[in-house]
């Protein structure tokens, strides 16, 4: 499984909905997709199946605003 699919299969877990993996271009806090909670729910989920560090203390939502951009995010995490 690739980084973007396993990426993109956490988050739905997580947002309870596989909208997320058909529209990479979603607008996941905008449409309530994502909230507080769930995202310090995927910020651990990632950490934890990549074993990358990824501190809510530097999240920005505006980084994280649609499937592709967090999909692009850990694939930026996980090659360094």
């Amino acid at each position: 499984m690739s980084v973007q699919e396993k990426t993109l299969a956490i988050l739905a877990r997580i947002a309870e909905t596989d909208e997320v993996q058909k529209d990479p271009a979603l607008r996941l806090f905008d449409l309530a997709v994502l909230d507080s909670l769930k995202t310090v729910e995927l910020i651990l989920a990632l950490s934890a199946a990549f074993g990358i560090e990824i501190s809510p203390a530097e999240f920005d939502r505006d980084e994280w605003a649609t499937p592709s951009m967090i999909v692009a995010d850990v694939e930026r995490r996980v090659q360094a």
